[in-house]
């Protein structure tokens, strides 16, 4: 891969760490100085804190495997290395997920309305149905991990595992390419396990609009103005829903583009692609999520306003 191609995939990696932290180090911030101030903190801004503190870890620990991966590659030919690696971006990449689709799952309860009795049931539980959610999604999670590692070693004792380590001699860059060619198993089985939140938000999405639509029927029925506290508060969580939906489902269609491009192209290229794709999201969802917490929009304008008031004074007062 040429000089030019390595720093574009480098920078573009490197502005979405850093948007990623600015967005998701301002959704924490700003919920944990309201708990400290209030003493409380409601149940919906306890999942966008747990989603923001773990998308700020996601990033931070590919930028630091990123810089170790640039100042000492050698450490990269280690098989513990490999094993970290992997299991790191598997770990928080699947809270990152689960922890969005934990979000869906409690404006689906708090807002739709059903008739029927189980779902009144889950509707009067929502903590716990939450709470419940993200503790069944650590099934998958060791899933993942135990294919994760059974992958490493397989990989490890195949023709081009065992070429990975017996070329002693070869320069640095050969070896940090044969690195790669791990993404030839671990990306196909990996993605597996992402579609199972993006379902679970797509049924959640899909129930949601069938509750706003037997909605709006009843409030047509009883001669009401459609757009009540109620249907503005569909329209709020179907938005926010949409939002992930269409971010989540670009996310897995630059998977199964990476996947299909296996062996075509350079594996150094699908890594760069890969860990693109796997930053864009948390970092663009969160920005998302800011424009649509009123509470966390609110702060970001009064910062806006703060900042451009601080500017204004500043040339006032000149040099």
């Amino acid at each position: 891969m040429n000089n030019h191609l390595w720093f574009t995939s480098a920078l573009t990696l490197f502005i979405e760490i850093v948007m990623g932290t600015l967005g998701n180090g301002f959704i924490a911030l700003v919920n944990i100085i309201d708990w400290v101030k209030r003493g409380r903190i409601s149940s919906v801004d306890q999942i966008l804190t747990a989603l923001a503190i773990s998308r700020l870890s996601f990033l931070l620990s590919m930028l630091i495997f990123m810089l170790i991966f640039i100042l000492c590659p050698h450490l990269f030919m280690a098989l513990e290395m490999l094993m970290v690696t992997k299991i790191v971006w598997t770990v928080n990449n699947h809270l990152s997920n689960w922890l969005a689709t934990c979000l869906s799952v409690f404006y689906f309860l708090k807002v739709a309305n059903f008739s029927n009795s189980f779902f009144l049931y889950l509707k009067w539980r929502t903590k716990k149905v939450v709470l419940m959610t993200l503790l069944l999604s650590l099934i998958p999670l060791f899933l993942n991990i135990v294919v994760t590692l059974a992958c490493i070693h397989l990989w490890i004792n195949s023709s081009e595992g065992i070429m990975f380590y017996s070329l002693r001699n070869s320069t640095l860059l050969s070896r940090a390419l044969l690195f790669t060619n791990s993404s030839h198993v671990f990306l196909p089985t990996a993605s597996v396990f992402m579609f199972i939140p993006f379902t679970v938000s797509l049924v959640v999405f899909i129930l949601l609009i069938f509750s706003l639509c037997k909605h709006i029927r009843k409030m047509q029925l009883n001669f009401k103005r459609s757009r009540d506290t109620s249907t503005m508060a569909h329209m709020k969580a179907l938005q926010t829903g949409f939002s992930f939906l269409i971010i989540y489902a670009v996310y897995l269609l630059f998977i199964v583009i990476e996947i299909s491009s296996l062996g075509l192209v350079e594996n150094m290229l699908i890594i760069l692609f890969e860990y693109s794709s796997g930053l864009a999201f948390p970092t663009s969802h969160s920005f998302v999520l800011i424009l649509g917490n009123s509470k966390l929009r609110q702060a970001i304008l009064s910062m806006l306003q703060w900042v451009r008031c601080h500017s204004k004074d500043r040339d006032t007062l000149g040099p």
